[in-house]
Order: C-alpha cells, then sequence, then structure tokens
C-alpha cells in the first residue's frame, strides 16, 4: 500500500507515518489502559458496598492519567490529519457524544460519592456504573463503525452494536483481571467468577471483528488472502486462541489455589487479555493501513502541511517521554493490593 505514498525520503511522504504509528500507540495504551478501569467500573454493578470502595481504590491512582492516552490520540488526530477528524467525528458524533457523556459522569461520580451523604453514595455509585458502561459501549460503537468504513444501514447498526457490547464483555474481563492481581479475599474469588463470564463474549466480539473487516473492503481481503500473506498472518489468530486458552484454563485453577492463598498465576488473565488486545490491534492496523477511512481516505491526504507536522513532531518529542515517565511511575509506586478507598 506504500505506493500511494508520495517520496518516503520527504517530510510529506515519511511524517504522517511516523504520527499514524504515535497516535495508533496511544490509543492502543488508552485502550489498554483505561480498558481494565472501565471494566471495573461496569462490574460495580454487581459487588457490595464494600467491594465498591476497595474496585474504586483499586483504579484510584490511574483512572484520570489513563485517559491522558485518549487525549494524545485524538490530538494528534486534530492537528495531523485535520480532514480526518472531520470527517470520522463527523460520521462519530453521536457515539462520540454518548462516550463523553459516559467520561464525565465517571469523573463527577468518582468524587462525588465519596463525599456524598451515606443516602446519596448508592445514586453515585450508579452513576459511575452507568458512565463506565457508556463510554465502553460507545467505543466499541465507534470500532464497529471503523472496520464496516461508517456505513449507514441497519446491517452496520447492528453490528456495531453488537461490537459494542462486546467491547464491554472485553473491558470487564480485564477489569477483572486487574482486581484479581488487586484484591484479596471474597472480592478476589468474584472477579473470577466475573472473568469467566466476560470470557465468552470477548471471544464472540474478537470473532465478529475478524470475520467482518476482510468483508467490507476488496483491498484488505486481498491483504489477508493473497499468498504468502496468509501464511504470514495465520500465527495472530493462532496465538489469539492460544491466550484465550490460557485464559480460561487459569480461571479453572485460580478459584483453588486462591482459597488456599496462593497468588500463584493471579497475574495470568489481566496479562493474557492484554496480549489478545494487542493481537487485534496489530491485525486491525495491518488490514487498515494507510487508510484513516477504508478506500476512501489514506494519511497522505488527510495530514497537514509539512511544516505544520514539523512543529507537532518537537512537541511531541518533548511530551509523550513526559506521559510514559508519569505512567510508569504512578504504576510502580501504588502497586500492591488494594484496600477500601477512605479519605
Amino acid at each position: 500500500m506504500l505506493d500511494l505514498a508520495p517520496d518516503l525520503t520527504q517530510a510529506a511522504g515519511w511524517m504522517p507515518i511516523v504520527f499514524l504509528v504515535v497516535m495508533g500507540l496511544a490509543m492502543l495504551a488508552y485502550v489498554i489502559l483505561d480498558g481494565y478501569d472501565l471494566g471495573v467500573g461496569v462490574l460495580m454493578r454487581r459487588a457490595s458496598d464494600e467491594d465498591k470502595d476497595t474496585m474504586i481504590a483499586s483504579i484510584g491512582p490511574f483512572w484520570d492519567a489513563n485517559e491522558t492516552w485518549l487525549v494524545l490520540g485524538v490530538g494528534i488526530l486534530l492537528t495531523v490529519f485535520p480532514v480526518a477528524h472531520g470527517v470520522i467525528l463527523g460520521a462519530l458524533y453521536l457515539p462520540v457524544a454518548f462516550m463523553l457523556i459516559g467520561l464525565t459522569l465517571r469523573g463527577v461520580a468518582f468524587d462525588f460519592r465519596v463525599k456524598a451523604r451515606a443516602s446519596h453514595k448508592p445514586l453515585w455509585n450508579r452513576m459511575f456504573y452507568t458512565g463506565s458502561l457508556l463510554a465502553s459501549w460507545s467505543q466499541g460503537y465507534m470500532l464497529g463503525s471503523l472496520v464496516t468504513g461508517f456505513a449507514d444501514n441497519w446491517w452496520t447498526i447492528v453490528f456495531n452494536a453488537v461490537i459494542g457490547l462486546s467491547l464491554v464483555a472485553a473491558y470487564c474481563l480485564m477489569g477483572a483481571g486487574w482486581l484479581i492481581i488487586k484484591s484479596e479475599g471474597e472480592l478476589q474469588l468474584r472477579a473470577v467468577r466475573w472473568a469467566r463470564a466476560s470470557l465468552w463474549f470477548t471471544m464472540a466480539g474478537v470473532a465478529a471483528i475478524s470475520i467482518a473487516t476482510p468483508l467490507v473492503s476488496q483491498s484488505i481481503f486481498a491483504k489477508w488472502f493473497s499468498f504468502p500473506n496468509i501464511v504470514l498472518l495465520l500465527p495472530i489468530p493462532a496465538a489469539t486462541l492460544v491466550l484465550f486458552g490460557v485464559i480460561f484454563r487459569s480461571l479453572q485453577r485460580l478459584p483453588v489455589r486462591l482459597a488456599q492463598g496462593n497468588e500463584y498465576g493471579a497475574w495470568v488473565p489481566f496479562g493474557a487479555t492484554v496480549g489478545v488486545f494487542l493481537l487485534a490491534f496489530y491485525g486491525l492496523a495491518y488490514s487498515l493501513f494507510p487508510w484513516l477511512v477504508i478506500d476512501s481516505l489514506d494519511i497522505w491526504k488527510a495530514a497537514a502541511a509539512p511544516e505544520a507536522m514539523g512543529v507537532i513532531l518537537a512537541g511531541a518529542a518533548v511530551v509523550l517521554p513526559m506521559i510514559i515517565g508519569y505512567t510508569v511511575f504512578a504504576y510502580r509506586v501504588f502497586w500492591g493490593k488494594s484496600t477500601a478507598l477512605k479519605y
């Protein structure tokens, strides 16, 4: 697909690729880092009041910073690919609005629930759950829209809605894996049960995306099923199936181990789920490159002037290491088991 590119030795050729990589990695970091805390928020509906406090404490030091990656990714889309920004956000106006409403509800509820009167606390717990569910589903709907090339018919609307529910399940699987690592006792055992329930819906969502992606574009179909590409790509679905098998086996064994106070393998469901997300991201990136809108708008047509990209690149070179450094520092400082959130 590089035949669509201008001279790659010139800034107009290589800079859009660099920014596409940075934007893609920022969105991947957001999906993984904010995905688990969105999952924890959705799972709160099933937890006791005491467990809700522990669940909030497990994500408290991280959740706000996790959303920095979303700001970075959308910021690059806006400044480096302004044409694509207009097309994509125009097509996704409603799900983006729903996502922002959900994220706002989460932010307000997170602070209010620990300071509100006891009689009002259940309301803010429900708001946190509602915001997490709405944001998660909206992101899944947008993923479905991206895969289907923003087509607007009843089939794609239903497909996008189902992918939204599947992403909610995937976030719940990752959130449950996070709670297995961060919690103890009954909550930890409940998290194992929550992960089991989420696993099958996650597998269904990955399968649906994998089937739909090559069907929406002849060029993507050719990239997948031409020789030798099909041989080179086979390890991706094979590795994904292996990781799902690892998660399933781990969730079968963990209840016995945890009941005995044995934490061995507690990290496996979360780590394997992150692996599934990494493989899914790689497959999606391979399929879509270099298109920002499938078969319609590539990164070079959508890119800003090279002079503007040069200024943005200088800023990104300063900001990106700071975000990475802060993220690593925060996770290192606040690692370990969580207790109930208190002020």
